[in-house]
């Protein structure tokens, strides 16, 4: 059973450590949540692909040994910035919320994770699978020192996984995809005066981002997903006022949905770029493809259950933006994400979660795992 009032003490003990990145330091919480879990009587290993950055994973040995779940939040939390009216790592209970760094993003989903498999193992309860519990380093900068490397070094082989990072109970079945790319175009430099003695590097980027921003990008509609959109993020050119730039680069970020994919985006890219320009270069700066799972997956069908039984209305919904659940498709790994932080307190100034998120949050948590059950 799960105990309201230590698992609050928990998130306050959490959201004390300080885990920023940048500058990026998890080993105070990855060796508190360490001996949280040697307490309770799991094995536990550290993985570390830098120094300071160490990722915990913890196994449950199950009834049966076919298959296995993995559930993972991360140990990370954006810089705090400023102008808080808490103290960001106090913890401070107030009407209802605990105030502090992390606390929708994600310690609550941490919080929730340890205190539900503490209550499976103080009751005895034996689960039909293994069960993995990953928190992970560096989800905030990119996961290259967490997830990634767990997963393609084999460390981390689940036939299923959970991601423990979202709000309200939300579960993300579809994620769209991203390209970065930088734009580099070359001019030709001439005086000011007299522009038409070069040729202006910024002018042609211009025409490009119009073409580009016009275009007709055909695509598969997607019930959980808005259509796809493209930002340019940066663009900078030239050297001064009264010069022709010879030179001008810019970003753009693409968000795709299932079914199209980042090289057919490519392609008619450079296509565009390569009719405005005699003179370009492409880089790829990132790219993650989108991702989807059948609502009527087990892992949906089950979290579905078990928030319903604690009296929540469940939201099946897609991610705009990218989440670590596509990452786990490279390796033929089902996966959902959902989680039990605020909407709208990730990331922001006096972050908060509130205590009925958290005490549902686990609550349903050790529900899913005590009656999760496999399948194809």
């Amino acid at each position: 059973m799960i105990n309201k009032k230590r698992l609050i003490k928990l998130l306050q003990e959490l959201i004390h450590i300080d885990s920023q990145n940048p500058p990026g330091d998890e080993a105070k919480i990855a060796d508190f949540t360490r001996e949280y879990l040697r307490a309770i009587g799991l094995k536990v290993k550290i993985y570390q692909f830098k120094k300071g950055r160490p990722n915990v994973v913890a196994h449950l040995s199950g009834a049966k040994f076919s298959h296995s779940l993995l559930i993972t939040p991360h140990l990370d939390t954006v810089p705090a910035g400023r102008n808080w009216k808490y103290d960001p790592f106090a913890g401070v209970i107030e009407r209802g919320r605990i105030y502090g760094l992390g606390a929708t993003d994600c310690k609550v989903n941490l919080a929730s994770a340890l205190e539900a498999i503490r209550s499976i193992k103080e009751d005895g309860r034996v689960l039909d699978y293994d069960l993995i519990f990953a928190a992970t380093a560096d989800e905030e900068c990119g996961s290259d020192l967490g997830l990634i490397p767990l997963l393609k070094k084999g460390i981390l082989k689940p036939s299923a996984a959970v991601v423990l990072d979202a709000d309200d109970f939300e579960i993300i079945v579809a994620q769209k995809g991203l390209m970065h790319i930088k734009v580099k175009i070359e001019g030709s430099r001439a005086h000011g005066a007299y522009p038409d003695r070069g040729v202006n590097a910024i002018d042609i980027a211009l025409n490009a981002i119009k073409e580009i921003k016009h275009s007709v990008w055909p695509y598969a509609s997607n019930k959980y997903l808005k259509p796809p959109t493209i930002n340019v993020g940066t663009i900078r050119g030239g050297d001064k006022v009264n010069v022709v730039a010879d030179w001008c680069e810019f970003e753009l970020d693409f968000r795709f949905l299932p079914g199209t994919s980042a090289g057919e985006i490519l392609k008619k890219t450079k296509n565009i770029i390569a009719k405005s320009a005699k003179k370009s270069k492409i880089e790829i700066e990132g790219i993650q493809q989108p991702y989807e799972i059948s609502p009527d997956h087990s892992l949906v069908r089950s979290l579905v259950s078990a928030m319903r039984k604690n009296r929540l209305r469940p939201r099946v919904s897609g991610s705009e933006g990218a989440t670590v659940i596509t990452f786990f498709q490279h390796k033929g790994i089902p996966a959902v994400a959902t989680g039990f932080g605020c909407d709208g307190c990730a990331h922001s100034t006096n972050e908060f979660v509130t205590i009925g998120n958290l005490w549902k949050g686990a609550n349903v948590l050790e529900d899913f795992l005590r009656h999760y059950h496999w399948k194809k």
